[in-house]
């Protein structure tokens, strides 16, 4: 499997030209990776582009690949966005890694009525920062030519006004509707997983009122980290995306 890095600030490439990869990156390939002159690299800029080549020179500073192809991989529709609760035990964080590894489009921090964790002041940034390194390197991981988008944390009143512009599909245990049922209709997914307590009445209600439609995974009831995932698998199949 080749080796795929992220260069965020290549803006286009074409057969031929040499690409470099510097600081953290380059060292973390030369290195760690062990990669050498004539082996063959992966680079991408986390907005479509993928360029493939061999490195023809790896130095701790800077290493310089060039390219044999260049691809811009178009964004996909409609996309599907997790927005996760914030939850305890790293739970939030390994639902958005898994997430990501999955294909999920972007990821949503929610403050939710029964979350235990709780971004406030300077948590807040620090928060969110936290979960762009995660997406970061799971992109990387599952050499994903778009880095998932991570928007603002937001209350539940703001998720609310967000069922507007896309379909909210909320995930509820109760709910009488499979997932495996969804048809789609063109609109961004929307998939609201809650936290360890589950998404509270009020919550519910509120969110139905302004158009979400409560979906049901299957007869177990699954953890705050694996639900959102489990999720995205489906809407996987659904969507024809595997």
């Amino acid at each position: 499997m080749a080796h795929f890095y992220l260069v965020e600030d290549l803006e286009s490439a074409a057969v031929g030209d040499r690409v470099s990869l510097t600081g953290q990156e380059a060292r973390h390939a030369v290195t760690v990776s062990r990669i050498g002159v004539g082996e063959q690299l992966t680079i991408g800029n986390g907005a479509g582009l993928v360029v493939t080549g061999s490195v023809v020179s790896a130095e701790h500073a800077e290493l310089v690949l060039e390219v044999d192809s260049a691809v811009q991989h178009p964004r996909r529709e409609p996309a599907v966005f997790l927005v996760q609760a914030l939850a305890k035990a790293d739970r939030d964080e390994l639902a958005v890694q898994a997430a990501t590894e999955l294909g999920v489009d972007g990821v949503v921090p929610w403050q939710a009525s029964r979350s235990i964790s709780r971004w406030e002041g300077s948590k807040v940034a620090k928060g969110r920062d936290r979960w762009v390194a995660i997406v970061r390197e799971a992109s990387k991981q599952s050499l994903r030519p778009w880095i998932p988008d991570v928007i603002d944390l937001v209350s539940t009143k703001q998720l609310a006004a967000l069922a507007s512009g896309a379909r909210m599909l909320v995930l509820d245990p109760t709910a009488t509707e499979p997932l495996t049922a969804i048809v789609p209709d063109g609109r961004d997914l929307l998939v609201v997983v809650g936290p360890e307590g589950g998404v509270s009445p009020q919550e519910l209600e509120l969110l139905a009122a302004a158009g979400a439609e409560p979906v049901r995974l299957g007869p177990e009831v699954l953890r705050t980290s694996t639900a959102g995932p489990a999720a995205i698998a489906v809407l996987n199949g659904v969507l024809g995306r595997w």
